[in-house]
C-alpha cells in the first residue's frame, strides 16, 4: 500500500468494542503490544496478513469486516 495506507478503511476500534474487548485483551490474544493495536486503530500501522487474521479470529469477524479499500 505504500504511502496510501491512510486511505485504508479501518473498523477495528468499532468491532473490538462491539466484541467487548479492551485493546490490552485483544493485544494479548493476538500476541502483540497494546501500542500495536492502538497504532492499527489510528491508521498509523497496517497489520501483516497473519496479524490481521489473528485479530479477526479473536473478534469473530472476517478480515474484510475490519479493513477495506475505499471505492474510488
Amino acid at each position: 500500500m505504500g504511502k496510501d495506507h491512510r486511505k485504508l478503511l479501518n473498523n477495528l476500534e468499532k468491532l473490538r468494542k462491539k466484541a467487548g474487548l479492551t485493546q490490552q485483551e485483544l493485544s494479548e490474544s493476538a500476541d502483540v503490544s497494546r501500542k500495536s493495536i492502538n497504532a492499527i486503530e489510528n491508521g498509523i500501522y497496517v497489520p501483516s496478513t497473519v496479524l490481521a487474521l489473528k485479530i479477526s479470529k479473536t473478534i469473530g469477524c472476517g478480515v474484510e469486516d475490519l479493513f477495506q479499500l475505499p471505492d474510488d
